[in-house]
């Protein structure tokens, strides 16, 4: 819950456009200021004062226990030009809160961290457990020393400047170990733990039988994702409770499923107790891993838990990005965000030009030229199968004509695959045009190099005789001429000589051109690849100089 404290009657204004727009994330604090900053800071994770940042210093200090403790707390200005991020920048939220506040009232925010003011991923923000020298391993990399990384198990990490070797270590493992002297140990969430039990077995046995398992194995309880276990026992509330201790989720799956893995140590009892002849090494292989400790069972007598330990590789993370048209604020902030996460990326070169500034230090390149579609999308699929979390880019949105496709026609179910749409070409010339796409419309490559002409003539008859609105993409090139005179040809055989046509040029480009003209008045010499255009239907006008499709309204509500 976020705590919304104000003192006068501008701050009051932009409180509660903050409480209107989440309202289930905040509460309104009223009364003297002083109390309410107190009772806010008391009851929520994170605090927006609307008040002046030395005042608000003073009322929070002597409430101050510690970075991991404290709440975030962001200041706005009583002009409502800056958010400031105040306390718990990376533990509290509150530099993602001073975004995000920024982002709603428009306001500026003011992020001092350095990490954060560098670029730089924070070592606590990874989502991992983290434990060492945090503050003098991120000095070393604020200040360019060489900082090794030594990655005992794989997992998808955003760039870090690191290199092979260094005075300074970032230690990624799910090894029991404690951090050495100028050394920060991240706990990837890599172990499963599969588990049995009796029915009625106490939290306490099998709590103790898995802390003592991993303790022997040299294993860290802050690596484990997951306890798993047969779907039988999924309401056994040992099993619930140990899984609620260790704050990890328990996962369950069919006998049906368990009896297919392949485990060392297969038993009759559990065969005839739940339909599978094994239950704590089943469950933890069920999703492939390396099994690090066989099935063991609990010291009590009679033995009423067992369980066996499986490390699983991390699985690498492909985003497929699409930039937009080419105008930076047409790319998304979810865009954004993965170009900031990938720790490499994958693209055209000319693409990867546009947004090399928003990239982190460290991210690994992997551009190339036109033409070699199919070899970036295989690279992008081999990097995140390696573990890596990688961005690959198109124009657009890559699901449209780009990178997306290929892609995913190389991609298997061993990774995880994010798509982030973009604005389209079309719609960016669209929205220049006017409304063109106001009514139903198609897409249709002119480009033959990988679908046959005939292929694309069949298209482009079956939108003229649906009466679509066309909006041709790769229209005309110094090699194909003739494929856009033909297809005005065949759209001709349907609609009037006077039909609307849109030509676009750079959408969103500082280069842009754009104009309406008609089906028979469009000189296709006018036209290359960087162009969209598009054909209206019988119904599209042009209305003070803009395309109009409409939809067809009698100016009555519809039903």
């Amino acid at each position: 819950m976020i705590g919304l404290i104000s003192a006068t009657a501008a701050g009051a204004a932009a409180r509660d456009r903050l409480a209107a727009a989440w309202p289930d994330r905040t509460r309104v604090y009223q009364g003297p200021v002083g109390d309410a900053v107190r009772a806010a800071f008391a009851q929520c994770e994170q605090l927006v004062c609307f008040l002046a940042t030395g005042a608000v210093v003073r009322l929070v200090a002597p409430l101050l226990s510690g970075k991991t403790a404290d709440p975030g707390v962001v200041c706005v200005d009583e002009g409502g030009r800056f958010a400031v991020s105040l306390v718990g920048g990376h533990a509290g939220g509150a530099n993602e809160l001073a975004r995000e506040v920024g982002e709603l009232l428009g306001t500026e925010p003011v992020v001092t961290t350095a990490t954060d003011a560098a670029d730089l991923p924070g070592l606590d923000t990874l989502g991992l457990p983290v434990q060492g020298d945090v503050a003098g391993v991120s000095r070393a990399l604020l200040d360019g020393e060489a900082v090794a990384l030594r990655a005992e198990v794989t997992w998808p990490l955003p760039p870090l400047p690191v290199t092979a070797d260094g005075s300074y270590t970032i230690r990624l493992t799910d090894r029991l170990v404690e951090a050495a002297e100028r050394e920060v140990v991240l706990r990837p969430p890599s172990l499963v733990v599969g588990v049995g039990a009796s029915k009625g077995a106490p939290v306490e046995e099998v709590l103790g039988l898995i802390e003592d398992v991993l303790r022997e194995a040299g294993l860290s309880s802050a690596s484990v994702a997951e306890l798993a276990t047969v779907d039988a026992k999924a309401g056994e509330p040992g099993l619930v409770e140990a899984a609620r201790q260790l704050g990890v989720p328990l996962v369950a799956y069919s006998a049906g499923e368990l009896a297919a893995v392949d485990v060392p140590n297969p038993s009759d009892a559990p065969l005839a107790a739940v339909g599978t002849p094994s239950v704590a090494e089943a469950a933890a292989l069920v999703r492939g891993g390396e099994l690090l400790v066989p099935k063991r069972k609990s010291a009590a007598s009679p033995a009423m838990a067992t369980c066996a330990v499986v490390r699983r590789p991390g699985r690498g993370r492909l985003a497929v990005v699409g930039l937009g048209p080419g105008a930076r604020d047409l790319l998304t902030p979810r865009a954004k965000a993965e170009l900031r996460r990938a720790s490499v990326l994958v693209g055209l070169d000319q693409y990867v030009d546009q947004i090399r500034d928003l990239l982190r230090p460290g991210t690994r390149i992997l551009e190339s030229g036109l033409g070699a579609e199919e070899e970036r999308a295989r690279t992008a699929v081999e990097e995140a199968r390696k573990g890596r979390a990688v961005a690959l880019i198109g124009s657009g949105d890559a699901g449209v004509y780009a990178m997306a496709s290929p892609a995913l026609a190389e991609a298997s179910d061993d990774i995880d695959v994010v798509g982030v749409p973009g604005v389209t070409a079309a719609l960016a010339a669209g929205a220049i045009l006017g409304a063109p796409l106001g009514h139903d419309h198609v897409s249709i490559s002119l480009s033959d190099l990988h679908t046959p002409w005939e292929v694309i003539e069949r298209r482009v008859r079956a939108a003229a005789e649906a009466d679509l609105v066309v909006t041709f993409y790769n229209p005309r090139s110094r090699g194909r001429d003739w494929q856009l005179p033909k297809a005005l040809d065949i759209l001709a055989g349907h609609r009037a000589p006077t039909t609307p046509v849109g030509v676009v040029r750079n959408a969103s480009r500082p280069d842009e051109s754009a104009r309406v003209t008609t089906l028979t008045a469009l000189d296709p010499a006018t036209v290359d690849m960087m162009t969209v255009v598009t054909v209206g239907n019988t119904a599209t006008r042009e209305i003070a100089g803009r395309m109009v499709t409409p939809r067809g309204y009698r100016w009555q509500e519809e039903p």
